[in-house]
């Protein structure tokens, strides 16, 4: 009995585990950020960004997505612009 009782413990929490890891489409990033005008408050609605790259005062903010990924574009703290690629319209 303590073996199956462990096991179905152990399969739940893996179930409930698989449900965390799934990232927002692109539609709810978009939505989340709807407004944000510098890095700050980006980062307070997204989280940090899955990739950064910098050149000079340029900065560009990826943020995967389960259907593609969404692309701001900071340019002296201020966010500038979004872009999405992959699957799927914006």
């Amino acid at each position: 009995m303590p073996g199956r009782r462990l096991f179905c413990v152990a399969l739940g929490a893996t179930l409930l585990l698989a449900g965390c890891d799934k990232a927002p489409s692109k539609a709810d990033i978009l939505k989340k950020a709807e407004g944000v005008k510098n890095k700050a408050d980006l980062e307070k609605a997204l989280g940090k960004p899955t990739e950064v790259d910098k050149v000079g005062p340029l900065e560009k903010w990826t943020y995967k997505a389960s259907d593609g990924s969404v692309t701001y574009i900071i340019v002296a703290d201020q966010v500038t612009l979004d872009i999405t690629e992959g699957k799927g319209r914006k």
